[in-house]
């Protein structure tokens, strides 16, 4: 993995570190919305719902476009993606830890079945 790729997927896990971060990217998996909306939900200013905006702008996670005055802001998923790929790797040794946790449980448990019959 290229230096770069690891600066994007190090800003992207420290913007989802974040649940009101979190909840945003949620809201904006339904569609475009403006800052009003988005910070709607929360009890914080405008200003602080701008704060994170600018973290997940930074991260590539969402991108700010503008009309006129209003200026809506859309979910960017490839960075999603890419942290998804990142984490697929690990999912790997997990499946593979699994597996072999599973071989060991049926063992155990043909073993104490073999004493049964005895």
């Amino acid at each position: 993995m290229g230096a770069a790729m690891a600066d994007q997927l190090s800003a992207v896990f420290a913007a989802l570190a974040d649940p009101t971060r979190r909840a945003i990217l949620e809201r904006l998996a339904d569609g475009e919305a403006t800052v009003s909306a988005l910070a709607e939900p929360f009890d914080m200013s405008l200003a602080a719902v701008s704060k994170h905006l600018k973290v997940l702008e930074r991260a590539g996670l969402i991108s700010r476009g503008r009309d006129a005055q209003w200026r809506p802001c859309s979910l960017e998923a490839r960075p999603l993606e890419q942290a998804s790929d990142w984490l697929g790797e690990y999912r790997r040794f997990w499946d593979t830890k699994f597996d072999r946790l599973e071989e060991h449980i049926n063992r155990i448990a043909g073993s104490g079945n073999r004493e049964e019959e005895s």
